[in-house]
């Protein structure tokens, strides 16, 4: 049956060895769960920034009680850059809670796309062409 085809196509039968068996989700490898370990690093994640914060907040009484007793200008300018800095630790603290949030969201909706069947829709001539270019995979 494929002699004809061949012969109008100018090909051989061995180059239809393309067309193999199209439920390929049998050989794609299983995803690795990663929810254990995205749960660890947020929980290492927000211990440190807490740890974070409260450091910054011990480093700004400490340099609010120098700045009030001496009057330094620069004592309060590095207050208010500690004071800064722990605001933008809070603030990354909420970012991760955000980020975890879209993490579980993507999990949820995630499904499995199979392709079962493949369709090529172009001419013989560009379908000869990729085959020997060797685009489409042949396994």
């Amino acid at each position: 049956m494929s002699k004809p085809i061949d012969d109008a196509l100018n090909t051989t039968s061995d180059d239809h060895a393309y067309v193999r068996k199209f439920n390929r989700h049998k050989d794609v490898p299983a995803k690795k769960d990663h929810g254990a370990e995205i749960d660890k690093d947020y929980e290492y994640s927000r211990a440190q920034l807490y740890n974070l914060i409260e450091k910054g907040q011990e480093t700004l009484d400490g340099i609010m009680d120098v700045a009030n007793e001496s009057g330094s200008p620069r004592a309060f300018e590095v207050a208010g850059q500690v004071l800064k800095s722990t605001a933008d630790i809070a603030d990354k603290l909420m970012d991760l809670q955000k980020k975890v949030k879209e993490i579980d969201e993507t999990k949820n909706n995630t499904t499995n796309n199979v392709t079962n069947n493949a369709i090529f829709t172009g001419s013989t001539a560009e379908l000869q062409k990729l085959i020997k270019k060797g685009f489409l995979d042949t396994k």
